[in-house]
């Protein structure tokens, strides 16, 4: 192939979940990648290139993990839609990369068996061959690629080794499609899929040259309605479903049969074990790690270490982003910083006062707490790289029982800690709609990290900082944390009673092995949330703090007092509109506005306080937000940031739904706004109730 070529080969990486596909797409792509959705669909696409060893661009598709072609999530059915080139805007592979894991070899290569017979050239990257070495798993390379008739090639993505090879391998001219295993169609499955496929081709469903076992897929989804299947079609796909399972029953349960048999036998041939099986590391860990005492001892541990570090590491480095933005102690000397150069560079009015008090201000309030992000989002990474993540899900799965769901929902929880939006997105992998609608509604109680710098803001004001160090204020932050868990518990078994009634479908798990995370993916993942999160405050952050300058600014008072500007302003005056709302939780005027922006996204609460307080402070007050804050009086002269409102506030942010973007991707999953505004209105309400009857007891109590 000239190197000149103008078209790209586009290439598709699949495998099973846990195969390393992800971290070999990394090692492939570098930093030629991009991230968006599927077109009417909000599963997440990634789309990479790299270069043959010709020099003729690739591009990479990384679909979703699956374990079969049989799609029975809507996740599960892009995969199964790409390869089938039925994908709007996306088109149709050229050729595969499988992506198997070579210490579970018989598992894996039930979905490359299926991928063989689509007529579309194959590529097989054997994968983790350190995993199988460890557990003494002799694996004969070139008989497995003479028998499945594809190129085989072995690597090991978290450390690049085997990449040349498998560049090789892909950039061959002569790669055809693979002959596929034989007899692996019964005849009477053989006879009615020829049949299927007649009819499904004048339905104009598949083509009348299609692969045998095209339909096959399509005639096994279960749940096909959300695959964009138009209604006369499904119909006419459900007639031909049916006919054949009376003219040969039991079609699926015999393919399936028929399809391990030859793998088995293959494996037969190629895999070597030892012959004495003893522990792996991965057991002997999983012993301490799945016990149920030790287990839980283990998850709380690791949890306190995040959550301590998230206060003691981050300290410095958020006093250096305050000092830099704001002005203050930068390793020792007294800084003006960006707001004392503006200060110094422009005359006083109000374009000087947008930039510091609006601009400045507002988006300073969000960022000092990158560095508490940035742990959080790498631990996240770190854990789900290791393998601990699914184990997680394992040991949730009898709390998760008792709840009506299994502990496959709780993945979405768990990706929710870091963003609810790709936690909603990951319950499409969940199979059983029930399921997957009460997740979607439960996810956004887990705490995201937009909600931690609100909890960053208001722990502090609890306890003064030298009568809470930061272990018993990472105790708060874990309580806040199973607070809202517990809430997503509660809420998944009143819906389970009550809206939502079902049978509970059992977890189907695969635990894959522990190993050495790929740092360098565990960082580029962190590096990628965190710019999300800057882009986020310099943009939809910086926009609502410019705003609510404004409407704090204007329109003018004749009285030179800033707090009487504030109070006269538009801002002022909703805010007062709004306090009799936030007066029986304890707050203001002033903690009405920063709610209602708020609605918004969370951390924009940060940033409204900031603003508020930066343009109707003092000239000469350049002290932290926070110590503003502890300072603040009621009219009679009562803190405003007591104890039980701080404790009643931290409730509120832990059950209110406050973020647009997730209230959008509810809408888009379920097709439509009942339920986001349902969710909208359980959550808000649940953290309005619970605030108010906290502070209300807390005022009595120290009465």
């Amino acid at each position: 192939m000239p190197a000149a070529a103008d078209t790209p080969l586009v290439y598709a990486l699949v495998g099973n979940p846990n195969c390393g596909k992800s971290t070999l797409f990394n090692a492939l792509t570098g930093l030629r990648q991009k991230v968006g959705n599927y077109p009417g669909v909000t599963v997440e696409k990634k789309v990479g290139e790299c270069f043959s060893q010709h020099g003729r661009r690739m591009t990479l598709i990384d679909l979703p993990g699956s374990y079969s072609l049989n799609a029975r999530s809507p996740d599960e059915s892009v995969m199964r839609d790409v390869l089938l080139g039925r994908a709007p805007g996306t088109p149709r592979p050229d050729r595969v990369v499988c992506v198997v894991d070579a210490s579970n070899l018989e598992r894996h290569l039930y979905l490359v068996t299926q991928i063989m017979e689509l007529g579309l050239p194959v590529v097989v990257a054997l994968n983790m061959v350190d995993v199988a070495v460890s557990r003494q798993i002799r694996l004969d390379v070139a008989r497995l690629s003479e028998r499945l008739g594809v190129p085989v090639v072995p690597t090991q993505a978290s450390i690049k080794k085997g990449l040349i090879e498998l560049k090789l391998a892909m950039s061959r001219d002569d790669l055809a499609a693979p002959p596929g295993l034989p007899d692996l169609l019964p005849v009477p499955v053989r006879g009615g899929l020829l049949r299927s496929r007649e009819t499904l081709a004048e339905a104009g469903l598949v083509r009348s040259d299609a692969p045998l076992l095209e339909p096959l897929y399509l005639l096994s989804s279960h749940d096909p309605t959300h695959y964009g299947i138009a209604d006369q079609a499904l119909a006419r796909l459900t007639a031909v479903r049916e006919q054949l399972e009376r003219e040969v029953p039991g079609w699926e349960d015999r393919l399936v049969a028929a399809r391990y048999d030859a793998i088995a036998a293959l494996c037969a041939e190629v895999v070597r074990r030892p012959d004495e099986a003893r522990l792996s590391f991965t057991d002997r860990l999983d012993a301490i790690l799945l016990h149920r005492v030790w287990g839980w001892g283990a998850l709380l541990l690791v949890l306190a270490v995040i959550f301590t570090l998230i206060f003691k590491v981050a300290e410095a480095p958020m006093g250096w982003i305050e000092a830099a933005l704001n002005g203050g102690e930068l390793f020792g000397r007294p800084i003006g910083g960006l707001a004392g150069w503006v200060e110094g560079l422009m005359p006083d009015g109000d374009l000087r006062s947008l930039i510091i008090d609006g601009a400045i201000a507002g988006v300073a309030g969000v960022l000092v707490f990158l560095p508490q992000i940035l742990i959080l989002f790498f631990f996240i990474g770190l854990l789900e790289d290791t393998g601990y993540m699914a184990r997680l899900a394992f040991m949730m799965d009898r709390l998760m029982g008792k709840v009506g769901l299994n502990g496959r929902s709780f993945l979405p929880i768990l990706s929710s800690y870091a963003c609810a939006v790709p936690g909603v997105m990951a319950a499409r992998t969940i199979d059983s709609p029930k399921d997957r609608l009460i997740t979607i509604m439960v996810a956004p109680l887990a705490s995201c990290s937009a909600r931690l710098p609100v909890y960053a803001l208001l722990i502090p004001l609890l306890f003064p900082p030298e009568l809470m160090p930061s272990w018993g204020k990472a105790l708060i932050l874990l309580g806040l944390y199973a607070l809202g868990t517990l809430g997503a518990f509660f809420f998944a078994w009143l819906f389970n009673r009550t809206l939502m009634k079902g049978v509970p479908t059992p977890l189907i798990l695969e635990l894959p092995s522990y190993k050495a995370p790929a740092l360098a993916g565990v960082v580029r993942q962190m590096a990628d949330r965190a710019w999300m999160f800057v882009r986020r405050a310099g943009t939809v952050i910086l926009g609502l703090s410019i705003l609510l300058w404004a409407a704090l600014t204007y329109p003018k008072s004749d009285d030179p007092d800033p707090a009487r500007q504030v109070e006269h302003s538009l801002a002022g005056r909703l805010g007062h509109a709004f306090e009799p709302l936030v007066r029986p939780m304890g707050g203001d005027w002033r903690v009405a506005i920063g709610l209602i922006g708020a609605q918004g996204a969370r951390e924009v609460f940060n940033s409204q306080l900031g603003v508020i307080y930066a343009v109707e402070g003092a000239e000469e007050d350049e002290s932290p937000l926070r110590d503003r804050l502890r300072r603040e009086k009621h009219p009679d002269g009562r803190p405003v940031y007591s104890v039980p409102f701080c404790l009643g506030l931290l409730v509120y942010f832990v059950f209110a739904m406050q973020c647009l973007s997730t209230v959008a991707i509810v809408r888009r999953e379920t097709g439509g706004w009942k339920w986001p505004l349902f969710q909208f209105a359980y959550m808000t309400g649940t953290g309005y109730l619970l605030a108010v009857l906290i502070y209300q007891i807390g005022i009595r109590l120290s009465a």
